[in-house]
This record gives structure tokens, sequence and C-alpha cells, in this order.
């Protein structure tokens, strides 16, 4: 069974969940009750970590279908546990579409997909569902209510579907799989009231409603932590122990802790509950099915509602497709791009023509250019002949784009880090190590009969030794500094735990257009094409010569601009063509559309200046030119949008006066050229295209064709744009200049000597992107480029790449070519120089190879510099395709189209201050890429701060546990004040003061270590504990082998001369409860709290992550002070500090025994930590971790790397002599990939597929003759 109704929800989404149903067992709770009372609540607290053993503690299992609690775990890597409770409602219907008045009065059959069994489990109704389902129920009492099960999980409905006996979540209109045509025809009358209310019982309201916690809700979580359960165990414990100093200062930091925890939790809440706040709630006019218009609240919108879109704009308060008219929008809600967007209406095909394609059904990503999305500003509309712009709501809440965001945000993926993972586990070692000693002092105090009371909380006492409560506050203060530095350096972060990963970035993926280049681009020139052949290119289009030309036409047509408060805007690209004809954009007034037949919303025209000068001829020829000179104007009659997906915009325009329609088409030129006719397009177009593309030129280009006089302007308002877009002909190239920014080849260089891999991912044509690879040093000018294109499976062909040379001569005919089809390339174990090479591909072939050569995917990505025309979720896909392979990835785009991508990443930095930015954990203020080095610099720093911080709480502990075990043994222990200024004099201010240290000035090729379970922090961790364990046992012993020792008394005191007189009357003076005051104790003391100071500087490590510890001068400061003052009362006594810390006095020859024993042992702390660790084995054994090694990302040689490598070999034959595997597979990869004779792909060699019975399929290498 558990196999069976192991259900699976979101199957192949993000939000994927595996789900199992649970039954509440009364006997299971009422033995869970008396464990929680036995407990003095543990087991509360414990079930409430754990929601999987809550659920199976107190359920038990039965199927999905008649559960009263469900248990969901992700399908992810993080594999979390989640509990929902399952609630019954009850409807008049059985699904949100189903129609109420065809409903049978038959009780629930298994074909209403959203019904459910009678309430026969003892399941109650959800009170808030009872009242308006009651109401519909009253008003179709005849009818036989349905009741539904449902549960709310990360605020989603999830509804009980019989059809496919799972929960379904139920999206919105979207669900029907409406056709187009549909959509026009049955869905754009609008609904009744009563079926409205009837969709809102499924769909609820319509709202993002991110409630903001109340103070008391926010501190129960927080406080229920198990680091501050383990702090308030210690506080008591320490009470109890009659520790007051301490408990109180853990107490102050804790409370300091919560606060500001909570601070900054409740701003993050306000401030999303404002953003989204803003504009949800606003009046709406709705479209009833008796065609009356009614007004009302958007929260009481539901899809299927047609909502009438107001002339003067408004904010978007679902998401909606557009049926009727147009509307310009600012989306940069949620892309980030404020340039203004035009929407048109769904295309509706004529009965005639509803073929598959022409009438697909409706999908809000494939009609983006006619959606209409929640949370964007729609600027002004425009309506034909009086018509209402009408919308249709496909989406509400939190289905619709915006819903879509903020849950993103307010349920983010936990952030996997190899750090925090060993940061538990070594927590687990400190518990193992305080395990061992809570049954030693368990022993060794019955053995000595030790009253029942001291032996529980000294025994506590020292778990609460070994697992430092202050832990968490000290780790924390290294990234609260990096954020201030960060902030500083202009830097923004929303996710501050981010800033650590940042250390570990390793490649960094770049947005190309305003992000490495200048966000607008300059006309560089035009080359016009007649009679089929190309002239030589102009500077611009400004010339009498060309003003009446077609190409000037489709220049000032070919756009989507618009003028919003008289200011001309829209696409950057789109503005640059425009003004560059110096021709006037007018939309037109309803006074103005008189001389038309039609309403033409947009009318351009050339400036007067420009027009044929009047020739002197006779008086009435000089009045007809004059009369056609001034009325030259053409009117934009209908636009298709550009669409990313088509690679081309259209436009059909009518010149004044003219009968017959023109069509004008702008796009990427392969695409254009495809649409052409053959004899229009010159010869040596793509000689021409390829020579300006790898100058790193944008290139569009042009094409016009005349329209039949047949087609009218109602019959171009319904046309499917294939119609228009073919047998055009060819009007030539727009050259535009995309200029790189001023920083970008020096941080890139930056980034290169740091071995951190670069790569492009663009929107923009590929010969485009490799020239600004190139130009800006992504790809060194001697490597080669291998252009990947992929080809789907078709005829019965198998899938199959055809690799070019992009720096062969430019004759495309004799490309050589090397064809893969489905499979892989077989290995031969020989090694092979290695070959500088970088693969470049565009969106569909990255698509593909993603499909059909997963394999082959990983193999490409390790060399992948420039992926081209790439969607913004192709772009998400290729961050997670080089995670795949254990890269540590940056992103930085500006916002537009990378949201996605930008939140995948281990590290997003969003160039755009726009509210797009939410997504990402990082915002920069400096728009351009040096943000990115100084986010790496910064988050190396923080890295190695947190590695220092735990290493030196973790040997605090240790110190601390040897100390306390030592003096355990002769029933001693340290005492209060000896405890309290350790902790806060020492440790501390220490720990506070040595997260300081700002980050190093340039980034180095070496990498910090990811995770503390490495060879060189272990080693760091494990040398310094055996050298204080050592230290320690040598003074322990060593003061009790002294001529002078005896058991102290304060008459026995070793400073007192006539101690040895009075040595045999000790027994009749006062002995200290505790056995605090002895010479062990005292010389522990001694050793111990100079042991943290050595410790503390050997582990506050400087070059090459951070600035050397000495700039940092409040550590060095505070640890002065303190060696200072330890020297000061070892050498020279004063009575009132031995008595406070509970020090006796012991002969001087000791304490310059003492002195050495501290001296040798901090010169053996600092050889081993920064000599042998630092230079030998750091270097030489646990550099093979760095990318260089592998050959991914050549470093250029020096001497010192020729020796290094030398020594490195000699030792690793010493040490490791089996053969090495790295451990992040991209290294494996790579290792492989020098040892194939067939990597990387040459002209040469075909690979073809063979099938095979008994594994699939084998490879046939070929040579080509």
């Amino acid at each position: 069974m558990e196999k069976e109704d192991l259900k699976v929800l979101n199957k192949g989404e993000e939000e994927e969940m595996e789900l199992q149903g649970y039954r509440l067992c009364r006997w299971r709770l009422a033995l869970v009750g008396l464990g929680v009372l036995c407990t003095g609540g543990f087991l509360l607290l414990l079930l409430y970590w754990m929601p999987e053993w809550c659920v199976k503690s107190t359920c038990t299992r039965t199927t999905a279908r008649d559960a009263e609690v469900v248990l969901l775990r992700s399908t992810d890597e993080f594999r979390r546990w989640f509990l929902a409770r399952v609630r019954v409602m009850l409807a008049p219907g059985r699904n949100p579409f189903h129609s109420l008045e065809t409903q049978t009065t038959s009780p629930s059959s298994p074909s209403c997909p959203f019904s459910s069994p009678p309430l026969a489990n003892g399941h109650t109704q959800h009170p808030s569902e009872d009242g308006p389902a009651q109401e519909l129920i009253r008003k179709y009492a005849d009818y036989q209510p349905t009741q539904i099960r449902y549960f709310t999980f990360h605020s989603t409905k999830y509804y009980w579907n019989d059809e496919v006996q799972n929960f379904d979540v139920l999206t919105g209109l979207e669900d029907l799989q409406v056709s187009c045509s549909t959509l026009h025809s049955e869905h754009s009358a609008g609904l009744t009231r009563n079926q409205q209310e009837y969709r809102r019982l499924f769909f609820g309201v319509n709202e993002i409603a991110v409630k903001v916690p109340s103070v008391f809700k926010l501190l129960i979580k927080e406080v229920l932590n198990p680091f501050y359960i383990f702090q308030l165990f210690s506080v008591i414990l320490w009470s109890a122990d009659e520790y007051y100093y301490y408990a109180v200062a853990i107490l102050f930091m804790s409370v300091i802790s919560i606060a500001t925890s909570l601070y900054t939790i409740k701003k993050q809440y306000i401030m999303l509950h404002d953003m989204v706040a803003t504009h949800s709630t606003v009046r709406v006019s709705v479209c009833r099915a008796n065609k009356e218009i009614e007004e009302m609240l958007s929260t009481d919108l539901v899809p299927g509602d047609v909502m009438v879109i107001p002339s003067n704009g408004t904010i978007m308060p679902c998401d909606a497709v557009l049926v009727s008219g147009t509307c310009i929008v600012n989306e940069s809600m949620l892309t980030g791009e404020s340039v203004p967007v035009t929407k048109t209406n769904l295309p509706d095909p004529l009965p005639g023509e509803r073929g598959e394609e022409t009438d697909s059904a409706y999908n809000i990503e494939e009609h983006k250019r006619h959606t209409l999305f929640c949370g964007t500003h729609v600027i002004q509309t425009r309506f034909y002949t009086g018509d209402l712009v009408k919308a249709v709501v496909v989406r509400t809440g939190f289905s619709t784009a915006k819903g879509q965001l903020v849950r993103s945000i307010l349920y983010p993926k936990p952030t996997d880090f190899k750090l925090y993972r060993d940061a538990y586990l070594f927590l687990l070692c400190l518990v193992a190590v305080a395990g061992i000693g809570f049954v030693y002092s368990i022993v060794l105090s019955i053995l000595n009969k030790v009253p029942a009371k001291t032996i529980i909380i000294e025994s506590l006492d020292i778990i609460t030794i070994t697992v430092p409560p202050a832990l968490p506050a000290a780790m924390t203060a290294g990234i609260v500094y990096a954020q201030r530095r960060l902030k500083l350096l202009g830097i923004f972060c929303i996710s501050p735990q981010r800033i650590n990963i940042c250390g570990q970035i390793n490649l960094v993926c770049f947005d190309k257009t305003g992000t490495l280049t200048e966000d607008g681009l300059d006309l560089w020139g035009i080359q016009r094409v007649e009679n089929g052949s190309f002239h030589l290119s102009e500077e611009n289009a400004y010339k009498e010569n060309l003003v009446k030309s077609q190409f000037v036409a489709c220049m000032a047509t070919c756009h989507s601009l618009t003028k919003i408060e008289g200011q001309l805007s829209g696409d950057p690209l789109d503005l640059k063509m425009f003004e560059a004809t110096g021709w006037i954009l007018d939309e037109a007034t309803e006074e103005e559309t008189s001389l038309h037949n039609r309403i033409m919303p947009t009318v351009v025209q050339p400036p007067k200046q420009l027009l044929p000068p009047v020739p002197a001829v006779s008086p009435e020829q000089d009045m007809e030119l004059y009369e056609l000179a001034s009325a030259y104007e053409i009117g934009i009659v209908r636009q298709f949008p550009f669409s990313s997906g088509l690679q081309r915009m259209c436009v059909v325009a009518r010149l004044l006066g003219e009968k017959r329609m023109d069509a004008y088409t702008k796009g990427a030129p392969e695409m254009v050229t495809s649409l052409c006719k053959k004899e229009t397009v010159p010869e040596n177009f793509a000689e021409v295209l390829e020579s300006y593309t790898k100058q790193g030129f944008r290139v569009i280009a042009l094409a016009h064709r005349r329209l039949e006089s047949k087609l009218t302007w109602h019959k171009v308002q319904n046309i499917n744009r294939d119609h228009i877009e073919a047998n055009m002909e060819f009007l030539g190239l727009i050259i535009m200049q995309n200029k790189l920014k001023a920083e970008t080849p020096a941080v890139l260089q930056d980034l290169h000597q740091a071995s951190i891999r670069t790569v492009m991912v663009t929107g923009d044509n590929m010969l485009t992107a490799i020239s600004v690879a190139r130009d800006c040093g992504m790809i060194p000018p001697q490597d080669t480029v291998i252009i990947a294109d992929a080809l789907p499976p078709h005829d019965g062909h198998t899938a199959k790449i055809t690799w070019r040379y992009a720096d062969k001569p430019s004759k495309i005919s004799n490309l050589e070519e090397v064809n893969i089809s489905l499979g892989d390339v077989c290995h031969i174990d020989e090694p092979k120089k290695q070959e500088l090479y970088h693969f470049a591909m565009n969106g569909k072939s990255f698509a593909v190879i993603s499909e059909h050569f997963p394999d082959m995917l990983q193999k490409l990505v390790l060399h992948g510099t420039v992926f081209a025309r790439m969607a913004p979720d192709q772009k998400t896909q290729l961050i997670e395709a080089l995670q795949g392979v254990d890269y540590f990835v940056g992103m930085c785009g500006d916002g537009a189209n990378d949201c996605g991508a930008l939140k995948r990443a281990h590290g997003g930095i969003s160039l755009s201050e726009l509210e797009a930015s939410v997504a990402s954990p990082f915002t920069s203020k400096t728009p351009n890429i040096s943000c990115v080095p100084s986010l790496i610099r910064e988050g190396r720093a923080a890295l190695i701060t947190s590695f220092c911080v735990f290493k030196f709480m973790a040997l605090y502990s240790i110190i601390q546990y040897i100390s306390v075990t030592l003096l355990y043994s002769i029933l001693s222990n340290l005492g209060d004040f000896q405890f309290l200024f350790i902790d806060i004099a020492i440790i501390l201010l220490i720990v506070f003061t040595m997260s300081l240290n700002p980050a190093w000035k340039e980034l180095v090729s070496r990498r910090p270590p990811s995770g503390l379970i490495s060879g060189p922090l272990l080693f760091s961790v494990l040398t310094q504990i055996l050298i204080c364990l050592g230290f320690q046992t040598i003074t322990f012993l060593w003061v009790r082998q002294q001529p002078w020792y005896t058991v102290w008394t304060p008459l026995t005191d070793a400073c007192n001369m006539s101690s040895h007189i009075n040595a045999s009357d000790h027994n009749g003076t006062e002995v200290d409860d505790h056995n605090i005051k002895n010479y062990e104790n005292t010389s522990l003391f001694y050793v111990s709290s100079f042991q943290y100071l050595v410790v503390a500087i050997v582990f506050s490590k400087g070059k090459p992550f951070r600035q050397p510890s000495y700039k940092n001068w409040p550590f060095v400061l505070s640890a002065l002070i303190l060696y200072i003052f330890l020297l000061f009362i070892m050498f020279h006594p004063v009575k009132g500090i031995d008595d406070f810390l509970e020090i006796v006095c012991v002969p001087f020859e000791w304490r310059v025994k003492l002195f050495l024993i501290i001296l040798v042992n901090a010169v053996v702390s600092v050889v081993v930590e920064t000599f042998i660790l630092d230079i030998v084995l750091w270097k030489l054994v646990f550099s093979r971790d760095k990318q260089g090694s592998f050959g991914v990302t050549p470093v250029a040689s020096t001497p010192q790397g020729g020796l290094d490598l030398c020594a490195y070999k000699c030792l690793t034959r010493l040490c490791c002599p089996s053969k090495m595997t790295p451990k992040a597979r991209y290294m494996h990869l790579a290792q492989e990939l020098r040892v194939d004779p067939d990597w990387p792909p040459k002209p040469t060699t075909t690979t073809e597929a063979k099938s095979r019975p008994e594994n699939g399929s084998t490879y046939q290498i070929m040579l080509n003759s």
C-alpha cells in the first residue's frame, strides 16, 4: 500500500511533491499526549521540528482519497517534509466550470472530477467556507450538494480530482484548454452573477494576500529554533549552578539576536505586503451575460469574467487575455523592462481557417503578446469604431504571474550549501565528544560519591561547554559585516545567507545587452537592396532621394512606438530606427480620422524639408505637386507585435489616398529572408550578413509586400499573420551598433585570471554574440569557436548535431561538417594535447540537445561560452545544467527576462533597481558588471570569516572541555568568574572583532574550500586540538611534579613562606566547597587563556581572501589588551583580581615555566598552521581542488607554478598512489575528455547511432575521405 498510494503532485514542475494520506488515530494521539507530559513538552518540540514524525506518530496510513492529513515531501535534493490538513467544502456543482443549470440531482458519481464520497470519516466542514456555499445551495435547493475535499499548501489550493485519482491545482481558464476561437465565441460575453459566485467558491477571492504575521507569532516561530532552545536549556542549567553572569550575557545576546531577526523578518513582510497591496484592490467594470456593464471590486473577479479596460489605463488586478482592442502596457514589475509593450487582441480565426495551427488552445506563454499580466500597468488603450477594450480573466490570486513571483519570495527554496550541512555534522561530532565527557563525569562523580544534584549539573554542564551556545550569534556576525560592506559598495542584499555561497562562485553567466554592452543601440548604417543586389552601405536614411522609398517607409512604420504624454516611447531599437528617418508620428484623434474610410490609430509622415522642393514649372503642375507632397502620410492599420518565438514583427499600413495596403516586416535576417521571394534576396546575402555580425553589429532585415485590393480594413483586422508574411520583397539591412561598456573587458580579464569561467547568455544573434565575446575577451583571439546546430528528429531520422567552425572561411557552402547522431562518443584511454575551444549554440539547438542528447549537454556546457537566442526559461535551464555538473554559478543580468535565472543561480545580481530585482538575491546600484568581482571578493572574505569563526568556536569549546575534564579528575572545576572572563572578555570580544577583516583587494585563482569537512580545515582543527591537549596535559602533570606542590589551602599557599611549617594544620582551615582554588586550576587557567588568543590569531587568516589581521585594528587592539592583562596578572599578582578570578599564588619560577609552555605552544601552533598547512599541504596536496589542474580554465604558467607542479606530483604519488578522481563533476568530465580522441568534434568524422538489441545503441566512427 505504501508504494501504491504514493501520489505525485505537480509532476515535472519545480514544486513536484510526493503525497501520502493519513487518518488521525485516537490511541496514538493519547500516547503522544502522555509522552509530551512525561518529557515536559520536549516531545512536542521534537514533533514541531519533524513534521514526518508528527504525522506518523499520531496517524495511520490510508488512501489519499480518504485522508484527513496529507504528508508531503519535495522531490528536489532537499527532500523536505510538510504536512497539511484536508478540509471538506460543500458546493452545488462538481467543478468550477460546471454549468449549474444543467446539473442532475444525483449524488456524486465517479464521473464528477472534483467530487468526493459522503462525509463518513468524522470530517467537519470548514466553517469559513460555509457561508457562501450554503447561500448558493439554497438558491439551487433541488440539487444534491457535492462534497469537495481539498487542502491548502503554500497559498495554493489542491482539490481532489476523481478522474485522475489525485489532488490537482485549479489554475484558471486554461484548465479548460479552450481554443482561441472558443474564447471569442463562448467566453467573451461574460458570466452571470450566480456563475461568478459559484466559481469564487473554487478560485477564492482574487487577491495576493501577504499576511504580515503578528510579532507574537514570529517570536514563537523564532524562539522554537533548536539553537535558541539549547540556549534556553543552557541558561536554566547555569542558573541552577549559580553561574548567573554568563547566563545573563547569553540571554542578553539571544534577546538582541531574536529582536534583530524579528525586526528584519517583519520589515521584509511589510515591504512585500506593501508592494503587493499597492493597487491590488481596484474598482473594475465587468460585462454580464445579459450585456450589462457592472461595476465591482477586483477582489470579486473569477476566471471567465469579462473585464472592460478603461481608456485612461489601470493596474491589472489579474491575468486576462485581450479579446478586443489594443493596450500599451508597462511590464517592469515582471520583466524589469521599463519599455512600454503593445498588446493586441487575441486572433479570432475565421471559420474556414480554423486548423490546428491557426486555432491552437490558448496558452499564457504562447499568447503572452495578447495577455495582460497582473501587476502590470496599462498606460493607455486603443479602441476601434467605438468598441470597448475587453479582456477575459484567465487567472486570479496566487495563480497569476505576479502571484507566482510573490509565492517564490514567500516560500523560497532553502539555500543548499556544504558549509551549513557540514556545520551540523561538526556540531554532531561535538555532541559526541560531549557525550563522552558526560559519561566520564558521571562515572567519576559516582566513584567519588558526589551528591546527585552536583552530578546532574556538572555532567550537563559538560554539554553546554562542548556545544557553545554563542555559536549562532558568532556565525551571523561575519555575514552582517559583509552585508554592511556590500552596502557601501552599492550592492544591496535581500538574502544574506547567499553571501557565503558567492565566495564559491567559479562560473558567471552574463546577459549581453545592457549588461556587457550599452543598453541602447546606435544606427551605424543601412544597406539597401534593389533588383536583387546590394547598394553600397549608407550612413543614414535621412535623405531627400529616399523619403518616398519603401525602405524608409518600412523604417517609419514597422515598430511598436507610441506617444505617452507627448513623448515617443517604446523599444529602444525601434526608437533609434524611427529617429534615424526624421519622420513624425501622430496618434490620430477622432476628428483626423474623417480623412480615412476607417479609423487609423497611428499616422507617420516625413518632415516638410525632406519632401521634394516645388519645381519651377507651370502653376497648375506646381499646385498638384504641392498637394501631393503635403499629403504624404502613412497610416498603420494593424500591428503584429514582435515575437521572440517568430523573431520578427509586421505591420499593415496604407499610404494616404492609396486603395491597396502594404505589409512591412522587420526582424532577424535569417527569418526575414525565409519569407521573401528568392529572386529579391542578393546572392551574396550570407557573406554580407556574416561580415557585419563578425564585427559585432546587430543586423535587422526589412521586407515589404503590396497586398491585394480585396483585403479590406475589416479583413485585415482578423487575418492571420502567416497570410501576410509570405512572398515578400527583400528591402535590405539596418546595421545597429551595440557598444561594449567601458568596464566590461577589464572585469572579464580579472575573472579569467581568477580562474572563474565566463559565459554569455543572450537573446541576440549568434554571430553578433560571438563577436562581442571576442571583443570583450571572453573568447581569446587564438581560440576556436565551434557552433553546434542541432536538428530535432524528423521523417524517421534521429536527432543530429551539425558542427561548424565559426572562424573558418566565410563561404557557407564550403563549411566542413560533422554529424553526430543520437548517442555519445566512445572513449579511448590515451592522453592528447589540450586544445583551446569554445562551443556556441542558439536556443533551438539548446532545446534539442537538452531533450535528445542529455549526456552530450554536460560535455558542451563544460566549454560552452556563447548561448544565443535564448528564451527566459532556457536561461534558467542553462543555469540548472551548469549546476548539474557541480559549478557554483553566478548570474548577472539587467533584470529583463533574467528573473528566473537570477533566482536559480547561486548568486544572482540584478543591475536593475526595478521591482523585478525582488527576485534577485543581490541588486547593484552601479549599472555595470564591476559589481561581480566585488561580490565574489566579499563572498570569499565572508566564507573564510565563517570558517575562522567556526574553527575558533570549536577550538574554544574543546580547549574549555579539556580544562574542565582534567580538573574533574581531581574533583575541581573552573570558577564562575574564570568562565565569565573566558566567555565574555576573551571569546565574545575576539569573535566579534576577528570577523571585521575586509576582503582582499584582488581576486586570486585559488578558491576557498566549500565545506568544513575538507582536508585543510580538518587538518587545521585536529592539529590545533592535539597541540592544546598536549600542552594542557603537560601543564597539569608537570605542576604536580613540582617540589613545592601540595594540596592548596589558604595556609599552604606557595607564596607564603611559612606554608611548609603549617602544612600539618591545614585540616582545621575552611576548604572551598567546589575546590576551585588549587594549583592545577590556576596553571590551566593561564595556559588555556593564552591558548584561546593564540588560536584566534592563528585562525584569523588574511591573504589571499581577506586583508591581513594587522589591518583589523579592533581585533589587534583587543588581542593586545588581553595579552598585556594576562601577562600582568601572571607576573604581578594583584590580590583583588586573584580573589575575583579565584586564582592562587604560585612561585615565580613556575610562572616562568608557564610562560615558556605558553611560548612553545604559540610557536608550535603558528608553525603547524602557517608553514605546514598553508605552504606545504594546501599548495601541494589540497590544490587539486582547483579548476586549473584539470584543464577547465587554463591559467598562465609561471616558474613558481612549474616548481609547485613538480612538488605536487611527488607529494601526490606519495600520499595518493591510486588514480585520483576529482570531486566536482565538471573536473571529472574534463579529465575524461582530455583522453578522448574524438573530442572536440572534428570536421573529419561522423558518428552515427546503430541499434543493438542488448543495450540500445553502439557507435560507428567513419572518416570522411
